[in-house]
């Protein structure tokens, strides 16, 4: 196992998102320098002053739609990017199966578009942002990454086509240097408190949910289906925390060059957590019991979806190194200080003043 770890030009989609923005504040961290793009459709302009504060610099930003072509190379042609790590999709399994064609559009179109501006640009080393909802309902549990793709909703087929045009890609040319990390489900924040998961409308995913309702922002958690052949009846989820999934993108970039065409590697903690595991996880974080009510469940869900890692070990030499309790602090830590989110009309007093 090898690692370039040189210092790269990075160009990162989906900059200002929940796991875009922790992947910025980690690559600069590490001497690369970035350019982040986004267009703001799930996250909010505040996100760059705050990533300012966390890195105590400026940063190097354009606000576009991956899907403009013509955008994109105007950035490639500003700066000399190496490589990209490409986030900028719509990623709500139960909004997909609602506007199917807008996720296809918008996931698929932009990896279409993405790879053909770096190609143009001889660019050919990748980081895509891939999903463990790839896998849906799979026989065995943890899952590895030979496990068959069975995409059970639009999300997590438009993921499953962008890695198929990335290896097709590959196969066709194999200067490309190409990364498929399907992660499971990222949690928690920047321990500063100032970066954090802040969705627009309601939350999609039970973490942001709960913090919400734990400044009663929503009255109470819907928790999806307690008939799973689970422990407890609900659904169970392979949690990462944020901060451990941007070193996981970072070191895939630092280890692009291992070798040529397309791999896929899963990232997660190995360990599965039921929602009602969840709930009690982040009631102890906040010191108050959280109220829920079951509900039917959401069609594309499935029982169970947790990581084998041990590829990520092995050839990244990269493993989750914080649990469910640090992230459901951390995610209550930045919902205390920013109770209406990013959008908020003024700073809490505690953020006022820090670096």
């Amino acid at each position: 196992m090898t690692s370039t770890s040189r210092a790269e030009t990075v160009l990162v989609t989906g900059a200002t998102g929940f796991i875009g923005s922790h992947t910025w504040v980690d690559l600069l961290a590490a001497g690369h320098r970035v350019v982040g793009v986004d267009n703001f459709v799930n996250s909010s302009p505040r996100v760059l002053d705050r990533l300012r504060k966390v890195v105590d610099g400026d940063i190097d930003f354009v606000r576009l739609d991956v899907r403009d072509r013509a955008a994109l190379g105007d950035v490639f042609r500003r700066w000399k990017i190496d490589s990209v790590i490409h986030f900028a999709a719509l990623k709500a399994v139960g909004e997909s199966v609602d506007i199917p064609l807008e996720y296809y559009d918008t996931n698929v179109n932009a990896t279409l578009g993405l790879v053909r501006v770096m190609a143009e640009h001889g660019v050919r080393r990748l980081v895509f942002s891939s999903s463990c909802a790839i896998y849906g309902a799979a026989d065995k549990v943890p899952i590895a990454e030979d496990t068959p793709a069975r995409p059970t909703n639009p999300y997590a087929r438009t993921k499953w086509m962008c890695e198929q045009i990335l290896a097709d890609l590959c196969a066709r040319d194999p200067s490309w240097h190409v990364t498929s990390l399907r992660y499971f489900n990222p949690a928690g924040a920047h321990e500063s408190g100032l970066l954090g998961e802040d969705p627009r409308g309601v939350p999609n995913n039970v973490m942001p949910y709960l913090a919400q309702v734990a400044v009663a922002r929503r009255p109470e958690l819907s928790i999806f289906g307690d008939d799973y052949p689970t422990p407890d009846g609900t659904g169970v989820r392979d949690y990462i925390h944020v901060v451990d999934l941007a070193e996981g993108h970072r070191l895939a970039l630092d280890h692009l060059d291992d070798q040529a065409g397309h791999r896929v590697i899963n990232l997660g903690t190995g360990a599965g957590t039921s929602v009602r595991e969840l709930l009690a996880a982040f009631s102890a974080a906040c010191a108050r019991d959280l109220p829920s009510r079951v509900v039917a469940r959401r069609p594309g869900d499935v029982a169970a979806l947790v990581a084998d890692a041990a590829l990520a070990r092995t050839a990244l030499g990269w493993s989750a190194r914080r649990d469910v309790a640090d992230m459901c602090r951390d995610a209550w830590e930045f919902q205390r200080l920013n109770p209406g989110g990013y959008d908020d009309e003024e700073e809490p007093d505690e953020l006022v003043g820090q670096p």
